[in-house]
């Protein structure tokens, strides 16, 4: 369950510091940087997607467009169109486009002036076309469209396209269907390959190793975006890219993505931590919760409920079984302890997993109603947590790729509260 991530603002360090005043703010701000010699890169293994990947994946979608009766799929910067093309672009009011064809190589288009720097990541064969200022680059899609006589067929547009694309292309092709692109983009990105497996198995590790750092160094006072912090430095000197470290200490681990208020850390006090990275690309979503100092026989029980509560959705994650059914397993389980019922609270008021790959958060969900059939490949978090507001909250949360055997971790959920990290 990604978050935005909890830094200490420079101006929270400052405010800090006028409290010390033996230390000049300079001084403080050195003091407040934590010790991460003993921390070092460990991604230098990690392999890249390569070129051929990249090829093999537009083979795939233009198979997969056939199928589906779309003539071309467009795409805007983000993770699909590095997925498809490695071109990494920012969205703005200039359009930068990737148009798939169903036959043939890709088309860029992309502003004049930023066709060099566009070029720098783009990694297959491609037609790159560009717009000047003063020109519609929906009519330089459309020109595309019509030398490849595609114009007449359906275009299906990436779920991340805005609507002023849209409209844009409806206006310069107004006989043209426009569909979803989900059975080509989505369709593809599900099914993860070895490479990106490995990726995310090495984020995973990544965020393992600085949970272990930074859990050793969680001191009474503590507040949890300070907590947040350490574990951002940690993934930092580790080698991942920090993508969220939130920490939620005491009630504030009753509501998933925390509160607006400030708690610090006590003796037996609920520490939840959900937090992940990036390595070349892929992501890894961990969630560990313990108590500091002694635990009480509550914390203990909601926590052993909710490593079973995993198991029993990790269980349910067999080949072809249907993403609902696993959500549906674990809230049976806990109706029968008292939670619920379905998504009421106390309980488990979110769905019990999401799909994870370049993005934190992808389909499908572990959700109810959602009827698509798990196969080989696509990747998951596994994090059926337990919420009584007012009073804490438990979330053990660990992902894993199907195979063809059934379900396989990227990190071993732990066993126990007195050992959270396994």
């Amino acid at each position: 369950m990604s978050m935005t991530a909890f830094t200490p603002s420079r101006r929270t360090l400052l405010g800090l510091a006028a409290a010390a005043p033996l230390l000049s703010t300079s001084a403080f701000l050195r003091a407040a940087e934590p010790d991460l010699s003993a921390l070092s890169d460990i991604t230098g293994g990690a392999k890249p997607i390569d070129a051929a990947e990249r090829a093999a994946r537009l083979v795939r979608a233009q198979l997969l467009m056939k199928a589906a009766g779309i003539g071309a799929v467009l795409i805007e910067p983000g993770s699909s169109m590095i997925y498809f093309t490695g071109v990494r672009w920012h969205t703005s009011e200039r359009l930068t486009l990737a148009v798939i064809p169903v036959e043939g190589t890709p088309c860029i288009v992309t502003p004049f002036f930023e066709e060099p720097s566009v070029r720098e990541t783009l990694t297959v064969s491609a037609d790159v076309r560009v717009w000047q200022e003063d020109e519609d680059p929906l009519r330089v899609v459309a020109g595309f469209l019509r030398d490849r006589k595609l114009a007449a067929r359906p275009i299906g547009l990436e779920a991340d396209v805005r609507y002023f694309a849209y409209a844009g292309l409806a206006r310069v092709l107004p006989g043209a269907k426009i569909v979803s692109a989900d059975p080509v983009v989505r369709a593809g990105r599900m099914i993860k390959t070895p490479a990106e497996i490995a990726l995310m198995q090495t984020a995973t590790d990544v965020t393992l190793a600085a949970y272990r750092w930074t859990k050793a160094r969680v001191e009474t006072g503590m507040t949890g975006p300070q907590i947040g912090a350490l574990m951002t430095a940690a993934t930092k000197a580790l080698g991942g890219a920090p993508e969220f470290s939130m920490a939620l200490v005491g009630e504030a681990s009753a509501y998933p993505h925390g509160s607006r208020e400030i708690h610090r850390v006590a003796d037996g006090q609920v520490v939840l931590m959900d937090c992940g990275c990036t390595v070349q690309g892929y992501q890894s979503d961990v969630s560990r919760t313990w108590v500091h100092g002694t635990a009480t026989a509550d914390q203990r029980k909601t926590w052993d409920q909710v490593a079973r509560g995993q198991q029993v959705a990790f269980a349910a994650a067999t080949i072809d079984a249907t993403a609902a059914s696993v959500d549906d397993a674990v809230r049976r389980y806990y109706e029968t302890l008292g939670y619920g019922p379905g998504y009421k609270l106390p309980g488990l008021s979110h769905r019990t997993g999401h799909g994870i790959g370049m993005d934190g958060h992808e389909p499908v969900n572990f959700v109810r109603g959602e009827t698509t059939r798990l196969a080989a490949g696509m990747c998951f978090s596994d994090e059926p947590g337990l919420y009584t507001p007012g009073k804490y909250g438990v979330r053990i949360e660990d992902c894993f790729h199907m195979t063809d055997a059934g379900p396989r971790w990227f990190s071993e959920p732990p066993k126990s509260i007195d050992a959270p990290l396994g």
